[in-house]
């Protein structure tokens, strides 16, 4: 079979990043080649791809889900929010400017030939590709220079299915709504619908979804039930909470639980660095924005930010500063990744991201950081406590190190350690030997669990994500779609596009 197919949504966080994910785990299942592909991203949390490419970690995700390795070609456009209203713009792996929403909205005709350019590269290469929207189809201020949802369908002839959260209330009104606000060209893409996050029997949807079918002409193509726990790389920060909302499948091994608090930071970027430890029995994760959030944790892990200096003045602003101060001076642990780690050291120089210049640090670590024009993209591997580790880079502050002992790329100092490694508690083996030496540090009886491989929990809820599509979704209804392109003959619902 060959084929292309746009997943779009009502709303952000409607579930685009899942279904997306599930329809190729899915047809990777049947043998089809499939690859995922998004146009414009808008993320602080990416992934550096095997030739130091930096993506939307949703589309990695996606792309291990087709069983295929990650590329810039699947998200040629990231941006990347920071201070000021103004986003890093990364093309094709790497940034390009900083700009604010007025400028990036002049460079988005350019921007979509190159996403044209990579989609059409994309089909060449694999029999289906299924791309995935951004925020709303029906964004109507956008849709003149839109290159992710309604333009990349007409430009590139993809049908369209549009996802709907029904948990958040107003399914079907935001279903019809996004229809009739578009015009009859766009229109003619929407091939269906997909319900998604339904909580009960099915069969009560069923009247609702006549009606529907009645007022647009367009069928339901599955109503998916909500899953719990997915523990999947999520594209944004809409459901923080959410995503440490996890029990792991098993008890804990010793006698104690370890405490850890993540510090929430306004920018907080890779925030999946603790996706690891929440799946860890016996591991309690949970987010901090206070001192008193951080008085009983074991380990506090300070995390990535897009914007080191105005995190670290808010850190400063609540007080966080100096309860991390004297948590480091009774000797309990800490440990800073990325954006986190900077913020430990003596002294900062910034005139890249914040201009601010010279700005003194926590001092918690004995290293100098000083921020680069160029970003830092890398896979590196090391060793720590015996173990292999392998991780990603992506930064512009340059760490350099004036003491302590050796930690992956970084250092550690008394019971504060620092990497700008991201994904390094990925790694199971170093993940143990680490949560061995805190607890021990903490005084807590706790026994990391000897057979727990983050990779294989990953694995199992991508292997969720197909079963999702085949057993809830009309896979006919999709493949016919996928294969036969832009649906012909559905009605034009009123008014359309103002």
């Amino acid at each position: 079979m060959k084929g292309s197919l746009l997943v779009a949504g009502t709303t952000s966080d409607a579930g685009k990043s899942v279904v997306t994910a599930g329809i190729c785990r899915w047809l990777a299942r049947q043998g089809v080649s499939v690859a995922p592909f998004k146009a414009q991203n808008m993320s602080l949390n990416s992934f550096v791809t095997a030739d130091g490419a930096e993506i939307g970690r949703a589309q990695a995700m996606q792309a291990a889900a087709a069983g295929i390795a990650p590329e810039a070609a699947m998200n040629p456009v990231l941006l990347k929010p920071g201070g000021d209203s103004r986003s890093q713009v990364v093309v094709l792996g790497h940034p390009v400017a900083e700009v604010g929403a007025l400028d990036y909205h002049e460079r988005k005709p350019a921007l979509l030939r190159i996403a044209l350019d990579c989609l059409a590269d994309l089909r060449s290469r694999y029999d289906v590709v299924v791309c995935e929207g951004a925020g709303s189809p029906a964004e109507i201020n956008l849709r003149d220079r839109d290159l992710a949802n309604m333009g990349l369908a007409t430009a590139a002839s993809l049908p369209v299915v549009v996802v709907g959260d029904i948990d958040r209330g107003g399914v079907f009104a935001s279903m019809f709504g996004t229809l009739a606000l578009l015009s009859a060209e766009d229109q003619r893409h929407i091939g269906g619908w997909i319900v998604n996050k339904f909580r009960g029997d099915a069969r009560l949807l069923a009247p609702g979804l006549e009606m529907l079918l009645k007022l647009t002409g367009r069928p339901t193509l599955g109503v998916l039930p909500m899953l719990q726990g997915l523990w999947l790389d999520a594209e944004d920060s809409l459901d923080l909470a959410g995503l440490l909302d996890r029990t792991p499948d098993r008890p804990a091994q010793g006698r104690e639980v370890l405490r850890v608090s993540v510090v929430r930071l306004p920018r907080l970027s890779n925030f999946t660095d603790v996706d690891a430890l929440a799946q860890e029995p016996g591991v309690l994760v949970r987010w901090a924005t206070r001192p008193q959030e951080l008085a009983d944790a074991d380990l506090v892990l300070l995390p990535g930010t897009r914007a080191t200096v105005a995190d670290l003045a808010w850190l400063r602003e609540r007080g966080l500063d100096a309860a991390l101060t004297e948590r480091a001076s009774l000797g309990l642990p800490l440990l800073g990744v990325c954006g986190g780690y900077q913020m430990l050291a003596r002294t900062l120089v910034d005139r890249v991201e914040s201009r601010a210049g010279e700005v003194p640090g926590l001092g918690l670590l004995p290293v100098r950081v000083e921020f680069a024009p160029e970003k830092t993209l890398a896979r590196p591997v090391g060793e720590a406590y015996g173990e292999p580790v392998a991780g990603y880079e992506i930064h512009h502050g340059v760490v350099s190190v004036e003491g302590g002992e050796p930690f992956l790329d970084g250092c550690r100092a008394g019971s504060v350690w620092g990497t700008t490694w991201h994904g390094a508690l990925e790694n199971d083996g170093f993940r143990r030997a680490f949560l061995r030496e805190v607890a021990a540090l903490a005084g807590r009886d706790f026994v990391p669990a000897p057979d727990t491989c983050f990779a294989d929990a990953r694995e199992q809820r991508l292997e969720r994500l197909g079963d999702l599509i085949a057993e809830h979704a009309d896979t006919g209804a999709l493949l016919r779609l996928i294969e036969g392109g832009v649906p012909q003959g559905l009605p034009f619902v009123p008014p359309g596009a103002p």
